[in-house]
């Protein structure tokens, strides 16, 4: 069997969560490392921190994946003068490689907000603020006698999937002419001579993502030595893709009842919460981490309590009692993204183990 390597694990995070889907401002991805180390075990944190780091080495991994970068912001030198730089310096030092899977996993419909919706018993989920502008159109043009080849690896590309669909496609006939010219190797007609062929216009959506990998396959499988093609990018909402989730609760439940069991199955010591509106609960928002951007999608979801972390004071006024807002605190809210990260990885990869780390990364304590 051959060796995993830490591309290897890199490369399955990104089929899992596209890297390309991360905010402008995050880090997510390989930090520091070797691609081509052979990966003896994988630790999974929410932080990386020197604990964590140390916790790594005495466990026997090489590779640590957090759910937040060690390196968030530019730094200009390494001299051990914080916990950032004395981490990355152990960490190269000691060849543990350091991968982030950060708001890419924030934005998938399997990520980060799923989980939460799980642990919190919530059905008929769906993103709550979709992406625009991460889809695009890809139109061809391909002989008939090859429409399926070409189809079929487009599809195997990424392209096609629309929701619970998948091989979805737009398929028209007509005919293509073209010239081939003197220095041209054509697949159909001679050199010289104007050709018309039977040929079928194929269109097919796609996520951002996957453009370079779709438009590899599309020359791969096309018998022509010049692809006629155009992409275009589209202003639908991606269902697949975007900021926070919303979903039902089974049955209703009244409001303390509501934060007696958020409180339960997210390990709160304590909720931040705007006044209690009296109405039964049947929806709920939810963002992990900081989501107070997403308030105003939280009420026009229809959703009666939006649960997130990090509401400034004067931000808990805008739920204007239209919602009510409950802040259970960053840590909290992010706590089980590593036990999603660790069973992903666990299914994956069989030759080496997959740690859910023992150290408790949240910064914050409560005096009750």
């Amino acid at each position: 069997m051959s060796k995993i390597t830490v591309q290897d694990v890199v490369n399955f995070l990104q089929e899992l969560a596209p890297f390309q889907l991360q905010e402008s401002y995050d880090n997510s991805g390989l930090i520091t490392g070797d691609p081509g180390d052979e990966v003896r075990g994988v630790l999974v944190s929410l932080d990386c921190t020197e604990e964590v780091l140390a916790e790594a080495l005495e466990r026997g991994c090489n590779v640590i994946v957090s759910h937040h970068p060690i390196l968030f912001k530019p730094i200009k030198s390494l001299t051990g003068k914080n916990y950032v730089e004395r981490t990355l310096m152990e960490a190269i030092r000691r060849r543990v490689n350091l991968i982030a899977v950060h708001t890419n996993l924030d934005k998938v419909i399997h990520g980060v907000n799923a989980r939460i919706a799980q642990k919190l018993g919530l059905t008929n989920l769906r993103i709550l603020s979709p992406e625009k502008g991460s889809l695009l159109k890809l139109v061809t043009f391909v002989p008939d006698s090859h429409q399926g080849q070409v189809l079929d690896a487009l599809h195997r590309a990424g392209a096609g999937n629309i929701g619970q669909y998948d091989q979805c496609s737009f398929i028209t006939t007509g005919t293509g002419s073209f010239r081939p010219l003197e220095n041209a190797n054509p697949f159909l007609g001679k050199k010289g001579s104007l050709e018309q062929v039977a040929e079928v216009r194929i269109e097919v959506i796609l996520p951002v993502y996957a453009r370079s990998a779709v438009l590899q396959a599309l020359g791969a499988s096309h018998p022509y030595e010049e692809v006629a093609y155009y992409l275009q990018e589209l202003e639908n909402l991606n269902q697949e893709i975007g900021s926070g989730m919303v979903g039902d609760l089974p049955q209703a439940l009244n409001y303390m009842d509501f934060l007696k069991l958020l409180k339960i199955n997210m390990k709160c010591q304590s909720i931040r919460h705007t006044k209690l509106i009296g109405q039964a609960i049947t929806r709920v928002a939810i963002c992990g981490g900081s989501g107070s951007f997403l308030l105003n999608d939280a009420i026009r979801s229809g959703a009666q309590v939006f649960v997130s972390a990090d509401f400034k004071y004067h931000e808990f006024f805008d739920s204007d009692g239209k919602i009510m807002i409950a802040d259970i605190g960053h840590y909290e809210s992010e706590q089980y993204t590593g036990e999603l990260l660790t069973e992903v990885l666990t299914q994956k990869f069989t030759t080496f183990a997959s740690l859910f780390s023992k150290i408790v990364t949240n910064p914050i304590s409560y005096f009750n």
